[in-house]
């Protein structure tokens, strides 16, 4: 027997191994579906403070590994995404969209 048949496999290729199996005999769409499903449990089985409360521990994790500057560069990144993507006067567009959303937010609230 040579050196890479004694080979015991560890937790993880296990799990890469059989999750390339599932995939190549169900496709992605299966994972899509089981995301889905399990996603519409958790939302079921938990209040709105509970995606709050996971969301600010995911930033402070974030923040205490990668640094508040981490935030701004993917910032950066994600403004200059856009900025190629759309044309010139895209964000006149939006902010004038918004600017008008706001303006009639505060003429109801003010009824």
């Amino acid at each position: 027997m040579s050196e890479e048949e004694k080979h015991e496999m560890t937790v993880a290729e296990a799990g890469r191994k059989g999750g390339q199996t599932v995939k190549a005999r169900y496709g992605v769409p299966f994972y899509q579906e089981i995301g889905q499903k399990g996603g519409a449990a958790v939302k079921e089985s938990h209040s709105p403070e509970y995606f709050v409360e996971i969301g600010r521990k995911g930033g402070e994790t974030v923040r205490e590994r990668r640094g508040s500057e981490f935030f701004a560069d993917i910032g950066r990144k994600g403004g200059e995404a856009v900025k190629q993507k759309y044309d010139p006067d895209y964000y006149s567009r939006i902010g004038k969209k918004g600017g008008s959303s706001r303006k009639g937010k505060r003429q109801r609230d003010s009824e």
